[in-house]
């Protein structure tokens, strides 16, 4: 495991312990040598666990649309940059550079990029770990989203019980580095589209 994405809110929210949570996953990622990728912002939790993971010696990666940088969001400091052009181009190249891949608490987009990758491995497109970091209980309400999804047959439980979850950050990172995933069909050999 080198590179796990992170994705999180470009704000901070109200409560200090999600900012907290960000710092301390960052340290985290630099003590164990794994390769931040993330959106490349310098604001919300987005800018705090890359400053944390920059602080600790770590390496991070961003990758950022170029209206966003226009709107002068970039993170200037990083490891590497990568400007793409849309958002689409934006999240296909964090799962190419990534291993695994963490939501912390945030916005729609967040939950657009998590359910993305959750969807890619559900069609096999991936098979990489997808965990939430529950800071605060922050996702209770989707997981029972989730949860009632499952009851009224829209979605399958393994595919539902693949999804790691943890609030602290060292257990949710022994869980991605030992997740082994519940496999019940066979790997379909997806072509990029």
């Amino acid at each position: 495991m080198k590179s796990i994405a992170i994705f999180c809110g470009a704000s901070s929210g109200h409560n200090p312990v999600y900012r907290e949570a960000a710092q301390a996953l960052g340290t985290l990622f630099a003590e164990k040598g794994i390769r931040l990728v993330y959106g490349g912002g310098k604001v919300g939790l987005m800018g705090v666990i890359a400053d944390a993971v920059l602080a600790g010696g770590g390496e991070v990666v961003g990758v950022i649309p170029q209206s966003l940088v226009d709107m002068e969001v970039a993170h200037a400091g990083l490891t590497k940059l990568h400007v793409v052009q849309t958002m689409h181009e934006r999240k296909a190249l964090m799962a190419a550079e990534s291993d695994a891949f963490v939501a912390m608490p945030g916005g729609f987009g967040t939950f657009d990029e998590f359910c993305e990758i959750v969807t890619w491995n559900q069609l096999k497109i991936i098979q990489k770990p997808a965990a939430l970091y529950n800071v605060n209980g922050y996702f209770n309400p989707f997981l029972q989203m989730m949860d009632h999804s499952v009851t009224e047959g829209f979605v399958k439980a393994e595919q539902r019980n693949n999804i790691i979850i943890a609030d602290k950050g060292d257990v949710l990172l022994d869980q991605i580095l030992n997740h082994s995933p519940v496999i019940t069909e066979k790997w379909v050999d997806f072509k990029r589209i």
